[in-house]
């Protein structure tokens, strides 16, 4: 029995996962993360989907948490780890995960390669911020934003000075990164689920947007990485403690840049561009890691 964690079966990503589930015969229930309680203090803590206990009812959870929810979303899923279901994604990665700087300071601590990077919440000095990435054009980016909103390029240090310091004055946290003109808008988005990469594309930006997201309409097409490409993608993924990740490379003079980690990818851009079933694979993963629960402990739960 396996629990999808999302808010709807609308959601396409949710909706392939739960086909493939049920295609390879497993019973799966979408679990709305946002209307479930945890309940502490006598007895063993328990978990509510409204007034119904779940706490024993699944064998495994594949949790898709939207940025939003993450605190929230990240609780319930480190309680059914501790009610020992398995997860295709450990809360501590998932709230890593949708911290850009988080990420990206866990992986320098890696070695793992990063394009250069500042964050600051320091107004005053915001010139010699600029100067430290070696000057315009210069990246800004949310720190947890996601399907390419939040991402600003600022071309000049005029322009760059009034963005960041607008963002500062509105207690937003952001973070700066060096311009790679050589990704030339382009960027790798490869899919890993357990130790290995199962699908690749790479994405392209419009004419007139750098941003390279299948949400900002950027194209794409299957590619075959590098063995260093799939190297850091599994090694990201591993260090940030998930079992399943998109991750998001671009390609420079120095090799290749990690630049994020996704904790929920989503699958419509990379089946339909490589015609990979990637919901099909994490199926897979969840059937060679998932312990089933022995019928006599799924008994307790009230029916």
């Amino acid at each position: 029995d396996i629990a999808l964690l999302s808010v709807s079966l609308t959601v396409h990503s949710t909706r392939r996962i739960a086909e493939e589930a049920e295609r390879a015969g497993h019973y799966v229930e979408l679990i709305d993360h946002t209307k479930c309680s945890v309940t502490l203090g006598e007895g063993p803590p328990k978990i509510f989907l409204g007034e119904e206990d779940v706490t024993h009812e699944f064998d495994a959870i594949i949790p898709r948490i939207g940025a939003k929810v993450t605190r929230h979303g990240a609780a319930i899923v480190k309680q059914f780890e501790m009610n020992n279901v398995f997860s295709t994604a450990r809360s501590l990665g998932i709230t890593r995960a949708r911290n850009k700087v988080r990420t990206l300071q866990i992986m320098r601590r890696k070695g793992v390669p990063v394009p250069p990077t500042l964050f600051s919440i320091n107004p005053d000095n915001i010139e010699a911020q600029i100067e430290l990435l070696g000057g315009p054009p210069v990246i800004i980016k949310l720190q947890e934003g996601t399907h390419g909103y939040g991402v600003i390029l600022a071309e000049s240090k005029k322009s760059a000075k009034s963005i960041i310091d607008t963002f500062y004055k509105m207690d937003t946290n952001i973070f700066l990164q060096q311009f790679i003109s050589e990704a030339n808008g382009e960027d790798v988005r490869l899919i890993v689920v357990g130790n290995r990469v199962v699908a690749s594309m790479k994405r392209k930006s419009k004419l007139d947007d750098f941003r390279s997201n299948v949400h900002q309409g950027a194209e794409t097409e299957a590619i075959i990485p590098t063995e260093k490409e799939k190297n850091m993608a599994v090694s990201a993924t591993k260090y940030l403690g998930l079992g399943v990740a998109g991750v998001d490379l671009i390609r420079s003079k120095q090799g290749p840049l990690l630049i994020e980690v996704n904790a929920s990818p989503g699958l419509r851009g990379i089946e339909a561009a490589t015609n990979v079933n990637v919901a099909k694979e994490i199926i897979n993963y969840v059937e060679r890691n998932a312990r089933r629960k022995p019928k006599s402990y799924k008994s307790m739960a009230p029916k």
